[in-house]
């Protein structure tokens, strides 16, 4: 190992320890702080009787400006409870340790003393909402991206993450959308435009489940989400069990004016070779917002910027 190598895994070690201490006097006086092994921690938070439960990434934490879990202060700012499970590295949540701590807070009967809870995920985070939401009947989910499963034949389909078919997905908390009976109004958010992403989203089929597509957004659909500046009132709605399809469709126009989404439409129609397509995208957002690039790429199909 070089030097470098040696003071960069120093410099990870010490913010580790410092966010742990953090948490750990954070919840000194109310909630608890605890390692679920050697890769999971859970937080709780006790602020009142409404209760947000997020799954987040520790690295993300480690390199926000905040250096909290991104859940804290979200739900701070409204006066919630807050339950994060925290994950190093790409574990999906199947875990053991976080299996039995569920199973704690069932034996316990903490999700009771709430009048309201809302799991919330995205990619990884978004299959353990799901997963774990049985733990609290009557809870409100929604999840972002998240996979039904990556166990076995009946998803050959999806080759995005093959590390991920070494975890167990079949003992327990296993297949996400079974996991969801009992749950209250279930929104699962995924972008239709692709293929795996429309796949898993087909097996979330029970009629409490509502599916929306994001379309064009990838597997950065939380990113984008934030960036419009449409996440926090998509959650807020979803706690209150009023997340539909209609209140989605009229917070998602926020994308008419999000450029990473535009340059997705506009890159998407050309490569399809739909030139007059394009050239309506390009005056549609020219008329509405300062777009050099759109106006750019208007001049070069109309053939105005030649000489």
């Amino acid at each position: 190992m070089t030097d470098i190598d040696s003071s960069s895994e120093t410099a990870v070690s010490a913010a580790r320890a410092a966010l742990f201490e953090r948490l750990e006097d954070l919840t000194a006086e109310e909630g608890h702080f605890e390692a679920l092994g050697a890769r999971h921690w859970a937080l709780f938070e006790d602020a009142g009787t409404t209760l947000f439960v997020t799954f987040e990434q520790l690295d993300p934490i480690l390199s926000s400006e905040a250096g909290m879990p991104w859940g804290h202060g979200f739900a701070r700012e409204r006066g919630w409870s807050h339950l994060c499970l925290i994950a190093d590295g790409d574990s999906h949540y199947r875990d053991e340790t976080v299996y039995r701590h569920f199973d704690r807070l069932v034996d316990d009967a903490f999700f009771e003393d709430f009048d309201r809870v809302l799991f919330y995920g995205h990619g990884h985070g978004g299959h353990a909402a799901c997963a774990f939401a049985v733990t609290a009947p009557g809870a409100q989910v929604l999840a972002i991206s998240p996979r039904a499963t990556l166990a076995g034949p009946e998803v050959a389909w999806d080759r995005r993450d093959l590390a991920a078919r070494r975890l167990d997905f079949t003992s327990r908390y296993g297949y996400a959308p079974d996991m969801l009976e009992g749950a209250g109004n279930v929104v699962v958010i995924h972008d239709l435009t692709l293929r795996e992403e429309a796949m898993h989203a087909a097996l979330f089929r029970a009629p409490w489940v509502t599916r929306l597509n994001a379309p064009l957004m990838g597997e950065r659909i939380e990113w984008g989400l934030r960036n419009m500046g449409i996440l926090a009132q998509l959650i807020d709605l979803a706690m209150d069990g009023k997340l539909t399809r209609q209140a989605f469709a009229l917070a998602w126009r926020k994308r008419r004016a999000f450029s990473p989404y535009l340059r997705s439409l506009l890159d998407r129609v050309e490569n399809a070779r739909k030139r007059d397509r394009a050239i309506a995208i390009c005056r549609s957002v020219t008329r509405r917002l300062k777009a050099p690039h759109f106006a750019r790429r208007l001049a070069k199909l109309t053939g105005e910027g030649q000489a």
